[in-house]
């Protein structure tokens, strides 16, 4: 990787969060809202909301607004939350901090279990293997995350009784309660995951077991398990990082679902409240951070593709 495509990778991803940024903020200056009367309430005097809206600048021409808006955004602050009147970076982030452990408990889940399922379901092609592969594959795909997520409540939490059903304790404090609060919400974001891999990785494994270098490997007298581990899966697995980065797009949304469903106070859950209480700096924050840790991804999976696959070179 060459320091001119950093450089340009880093400008693709400010490029790309100054338009999510003017986007976020044209939608929300054409809501339905008025920030004076959301933060005086409706019986408030003409003149006492006047008062705020010169305060906050919303006189101002979009494009100074937006301006105002921008500068503090780019240095970590972005404004005083509407509903709370407190600032509202350090909320969202902390927010983000407990959607990213619920995401990588997700991704924990889905790498344990998608990658042997794949892989079996490659080695095993048509076998019952295969078969429960499929089913596992069809199931994830199809039930939406909030049916998921009754299901496993009615069996491990109203039925055996064996994992909290809502609610967030931060691991700092207890991390076995806070581990069985994130189970069933990791799973309900994992089993889509699990869906989308395992049958990539198996489609990938398939033709990388045809190809030419393997069979020369196998001719050399390499053991097969060294040829599955070292050569094959190596190689199957350079897609299924594009799988995965894509999916975090799908964690992002769907976690929406799954924090409102399970009371985890992360940044969809934080959204959610905003967009009800048309709390627009807080909307603005999570949607702009909720991009820029898209955008940040995506590019962790530009690396990984360099490291995984020596012959890839970025010029």
């Amino acid at each position: 990787m060459s320091a001119g495509w950093f450089a340009r990778r880093v400008l693709l991803i400010g490029y790309t969060l100054l338009v999510v940024s003017l986007v976020v903020f044209a939608v929300t200056e054409i809501l339905p809202a008025d920030a004076a009367v959301v933060i005086l309430g409706q019986n408030a005097t003409p003149a006492a909301l006047a008062a705020v809206r010169a305060r906050l600048g919303l006189n101002d021409p979009a494009w100074l607004q937006y301006w105002h808006w921008l500068w503090p955004a780019l240095h970590g602050n972005f404004g005083i939350s509407m509903r709370t009147d407190q600032p509202v970076g350090p909320e969202m982030f902390a927010a983000l901090g407990r959607s990213l452990l619920l995401a990588a408990g997700a991704i924990f889940l889905m790498l344990v279990v998608a990658i042997p399922l794949g892989l079996a379901a490659a080695l095993g092609r048509g076998r019952s293997i295969d078969l429960l592969a499929g089913l596992i594959s069809y199931l994830g795909v199809s039930l939406p995350e909030f049916v998921t997520a009754t299901l496993l409540l009615m069996i491990f939490a109203d039925r055996l009784g064996w994992l909290p059903a809502t609610g967030y304790v931060p691991l700092t404090q207890n991390p076995l309660a806070g581990l069985s609060h994130l189970a069933l919400p990791a799973l309900t974001v994992a089993l889509v995951l699990i869906a989308h891999v395992s049958r990539m990785l198996r489609s990938e494994m398939i033709d990388v077991l045809a190809s030419e270098y393997v069979r020369a490997a196998r001719l050399k007298g390499l053991p097969w398990r060294i040829v599955i581990f070292r050569h094959a899966l190596r190689n199957a697995l350079l897609p299924v990082i594009t799988v995965v980065a894509l999916d975090v797009g799908y964690v992002l949304g769907g976690i929406i679902v799954v924090e409102e469903i399970f009371a985890i106070p992360g940044i969809g859950r934080a959204l959610i409240v905003a967009i009800e209480a048309r709390d627009l700096p807080a909307i603005q924050a999570a949607a702009v951070i909720m991009a820029a840790t898209y955008a940040g991804v995506n590019f962790l999976a530009d690396i990984a593709y360099a490291l995984l696959d020596k012959r890839i070179r970025y010029e």
